[in-house]
């Protein structure tokens, strides 16, 4: 389960592939939406030129769905431009095509505008409210066209990403990532972790002399720490607070949680409870990394000899 072993969800052989434009008013919170389809599995392109679709369309078979952000700021947009894009993909049996139109009143735009200083693109040189105006306008024919309208004027990043997992999330998303590492406390903590479980009360194999050379990874040292009268009630807590606030974390629209495991020399006994975590989580069906810190330069001495 490295972290190179990873496999994206992509289309099943033979299925249509998923192809949805993500459109609407400048604020609204398109880059959002794009980069929450993409932790969905989807790849994504922002502000494609319409007229480099069809080449898109036409290339190499894809292997993931496609989300694709376009709005006023493409160079060659217009509102009857997108719709025949939309319409010319609907007749391709090969493609199911999803307009999704994020709305938003104009009053958070403007503070939305405010908060972070951003001109408008059809107002550069003016306030944003002649602006969001004239997009408004020009885009109300797509608004009526769209597949799917998401007002995003009361929502939260958060709250707009479970938006889209309920729409586009239930065949293919690839959910939250999660990455198990053990390391050793000589060496510090590892950076990036979410939280940190300590394993240095459990049986230490290293006061064994014929288990010190050995891993947490190989048959006796596991045998020798699963055997100590605190893993298995320290085995089932860990699960349960996994099973509790994983899916929480998901929800709230984390794309990757990193748990760290860490005992003295981080050979023995953290090595041994995240490779055992780790095929727990995957029989559940998370998608799960694992890295072993300090086992590392070992076997890269391993390669050199």
């Amino acid at each position: 389960m490295a972290a190179d072993q990873q496999q994206e969800t992509g289309t099943a052989p033979g299925a249509q592939v998923k192809i949805v434009l993500v459109t609407g008013p400048s604020g609204a919170g398109r880059k959002t939406t794009i980069n929450a389809l993409e932790d969905l599995g989807f790849e994504a392109i922002d502000n494609l030129p319409l007229t480099l679709l069809p080449r898109l369309l036409a290339g190499p078979p894809m292997a993931r769905n496609l989300a694709l952000g376009v709005d006023v700021r493409n160079r060659d947009f217009s509102t009857e431009a997108l719709i025949e894009a939309v319409d010319v993909i609907d007749r391709d049996p090969d493609f199911d095509c999803t307009l999704v139109y994020l709305d938003c009143r104009t009053e958070v735009l403007l503070r939305r505008y405010s908060e972070t200083r951003r001109r408008h693109p059809l107002a550069p040189h003016e306030p944003p409210l002649g602006g969001i105006e004239r997009e408004t306008a020009l885009l109300g024919g797509l608004r009526d066209r769209a597949d799917i309208l998401i007002d995003t004027s009361d929502l939260s990043p958060h709250d707009l990403r479970r938006e889209l997992a309920g729409w586009f999330g239930g065949d293919g998303g690839i959910g939250m990532a999660l990455a198990l590492q053990s390391f050793s406390y000589r060496r510090g903590l590892p950076r990036g972790l979410d939280m940190v479980l300590d394993c240095r009360f459990l049986r230490n194999p290293h006061w064994q002399p014929k288990l010190r050379p050995m891993t947490g990874r190989d048959r006796e040292v596991a045998e020798h720490v699963a055997g100590d009268p605190l893993y298995p009630p320290f085995a089932e807590r860990v699960q349960a607070l996994l099973e509790l606030l994983l899916p929480a974390y998901r929800d709230e629209g984390k794309t990757s949680f990193s748990l760290g495991l860490g005992c003295t020399g981080g050979q023995h006994r953290s090595v041994f409870v995240a490779e055992e975590l780790a095929k727990t989580l995957a029989q559940q069906g998370w998608q799960v990394s694992i890295r072993h810190r300090e086992l590392e330069p070992r076997s890269q001495a391993a390669s050199r000899v």
